[in-house]
């Protein structure tokens, strides 16, 4: 997927049920003394799949993405998004309510100090921002000599009649057989690394940090297999799990044992005040925590560390077991992909396959695997011009037929228990035009050049980033997304803090670092290209002569790449070796697990160039 979060449906909504609730919004607002509110897309984890009960920006704005933000005054509203969502946005959000305005042209702090007026009360759900955006937000506010006012309660959720409940699906270990090593190791390790830097505690309020820390997994929301919660990790490694009671059946209680103290999430601010009473110093990550939970331990006299999460960089490094489980995950996810692509190259040009069919029987090709606990997002299954919509997703409002001469984008994953895939192919439907083979080979010529690159140590994706726009570059192409997104094992297919994008990044990727390698090119109107498979840092082999130790990338991806959209003319003599050389370990390695008809097509397709 490309190295941003997945989008839901790119509806085309009607107005009237969203006037009826901007207009709810505004009184509620009015009653409580307050002349705007901000709306982001956000839980109280912050996390990128939300549950439904926190999907307010879809409620009262129409729009599904996974990220953007609206801000309501009395007479004016809008919503912001980034080059990932303009196309949607403008089907799904009525200009006439919200302006709708790309956050490159005009950021929500440019917006807020250019329209709040002088003494208005801007309110913000203290639940739902962390202290590094909350920050820019209140020096806006501030140039346009208005406040920023924290609310106790949500005003949206006041209107929200129908608000769905919060999840309550169980909890459940994650077995070590997939974890690769025990929580209490785990905690210990972590626990460590807070005592050397003087801490008495962590808050800990990202889900997947706490499901990787103590093992568990879950159902809460879409796509990621993660329990919501809050904990307090402690410097002797004890941890408290502020979690619903209703989640935790007796074989999570056996796992979670006697050093993981239960407790229902109401009680996490007092936890926090606790601490803070005590004097005790603790960690908060101000990147990633609400600014209540900062707020609460700075009121109560803690003694705040602001630095990430302790869990961070340790679960994006993947153990040997976790590893070996994302190259078996690969194995089994790319004969599931095989197949979809043999089954496409028979179907598609009978004019008969629209793309909620083919993303349909993707998923079926998948749960045929019968070790399928989910996707890791919703499909984007993009035919002609909706390929060139980098977060589509294919309705029926929008479906299309495939069509001769049209470009098919899909991007899509799966969660295992052993790992987690994203891979994006685009096809050719019958013979593709000259320009299309062209943008294809930049794009493959950017992929393999991440794909080979080699790095020393302490080098950050951002510094990689250039290698995959260059082909692009030189002819007048970009494309506006990341390279590449960290992936979780059996988590989140989007985790930090490493990635590979424009955006500066201090992280340096280091070996067991799983990233996605998407670059793409996007015509609008037109077709989308993108070519996405993931890869491990791993330690380089040592280059004779050289001075310092150098890392590079295993593909673990696993799926032939078009041909027919490759322009051979464009390519060196190290690019052709290459593609020829994955498309041999394709065929070598999945055709001895493929049914005979779909065998015969790999072995057509990964031919060399």
């Amino acid at each position: 997927m490309s190295a941003v979060s997945p989008s839901t449906a790119p509806l085309k909504t009607h107005s009237a049920p969203h006037e009826t609730r901007l207009r709810a919004l505004r009184a509620e607002l009015a009653r409580r003394g307050l002349d705007g509110f901000l709306v982001p897309r956000a839980d109280e984890h912050q996390g990128e799949y939300v549950p439904a009960r926190a999907e307010r920006l879809a409620w009262l704005t129409g729009f599904t993405g996974s990220a953007g933000n609206a801000a309501v005054l009395r007479e004016t509203a809008a919503v912001f998004v980034d080059g990932r969502y303009t196309l949607q946005v403008a089907t799904q959000v009525d200009g006439g309510l919200f302006a709708r305005i790309h956050s490159a042209d005009q950021s929500m702090p440019d917006w807020i100090e250019a329209n709040l007026s002088a003494g208005a009360k801007l309110g913000y759900d203290p639940w739902l921002h962390t202290p590094n955006d909350l920050e820019k937000l209140k020096v806006a506010a501030e140039k346009a000599k208005g406040q920023l006012v924290a609310v106790a309660g949500n005003p949206l959720d006041a209107v929200w009649a129908d608000q769905p409940a919060p999840p309550a699906t169980p909890a459940v270990p994650h077995e070590i057989a997939h974890a690769g090593m025990a929580s209490a190791e785990k905690r210990r390790q972590i626990a460590a690394d807070l005592a050397k830097a003087g801490e008495d505690a962590a808050a800990l309020t990202l889900p997947e940090s706490i499901a990787w820390l103590l093992n568990i997994r879950g159902t809460d929301v879409p796509h990621t297999p993660l329990p919501l919660s809050f904990a307090i990790l402690n410097a002797d490694a004890s941890v408290s799990l502020f979690i619903d009671p209703a989640k935790l059946g007796e074989a999570t209680r056996r796992h979670l044992g006697n050093e993981v103290a239960l407790a229902t999430p109401d009680a996490f601010l007092p936890a926090l005040a606790a601490l803070g009473a005590a004097g005790k110093r603790v960690r908060v990550d101000p990147a990633t925590a609400p600014v209540a939970v900062l707020e609460q331990l700075q009121t109560a006299g803690a003694k705040v560390t602001r630095a990430a999460d302790p869990c961070l960089l340790a679960k994006a490094c993947k153990n040997p077991v976790e590893l070996q489980g994302s190259r078996e995950a690969h194995r089994r996810d790319g004969v599931a992909v095989t197949r979809f692509l043999a089954w496409l190259a028979r179907e598609a040009p009978k004019g008969t396959v629209d793309e909620l069919t083919a993303s349909d029987r993707l998923e079926a090709f998948r749960a045929e695997t019968g070790l399928l606990r989910d996707l890791s997002f919703d499909t984007i299954s993009g035919s002609g011009p909706n390929g060139a919509i980098v977060h589509y997703r294919a309705t029926g409002a929008t479906n299309r037929v495939m069509q001769p001469g049209e470009l098919y984008l899909v991007d899509s994953g799966a969660q295992y228990l052993d790992g987690t895939t994203d891979i994006t192919r685009t096809v050719a439907i019958g013979e593709p035009s000259a320009e299309m083979r062209d943008r294809f080979t930049r794009v493959l010529k950017g992929h393999i050049a991440i794909a080979t690159a080699r790095f020393p140590k302490g080098t950050t994706g951002s510094q990689l980033d250039v290698l995959a726009r260059l082909s692009l570059w030189q002819s007048g192409f970009d494309f506006d997304h990341g390279t590449g997104h960290g992936v979780g094992s059996y988590l989140s297919v989007h985790e930090g803090p490493q990635r590979i994008s424009k955006a500066g990044n201090t992280i340096a990727l280091q070996p067991g670092m799983i990233v996605s390698n998407e670059p793409g090119y996007y015509k609008t109107g037109a077709y989308g290209i993108r070519i996405e498979n993931l890869v491990a840092v791993t330690e380089a082999v040592e280059v004779p002569g050289g001075e310092r130790p150098m890392l590079g990338f295993e593909t673990l991806t696993l799926a032939p790449i078009d041909r027919t959209l490759i322009a051979l003319s464009l390519l060196t003599p190290e690019e052709h070796g290459w593609m020829d050389g994955y498309h041999a370990r394709v065929r070598e390695t999945l055709a001895p697990l493929l049914d005979e008809e779909t065998r015969g097509w790999l072995e057509e397709a990964t031919q060399p160039l």
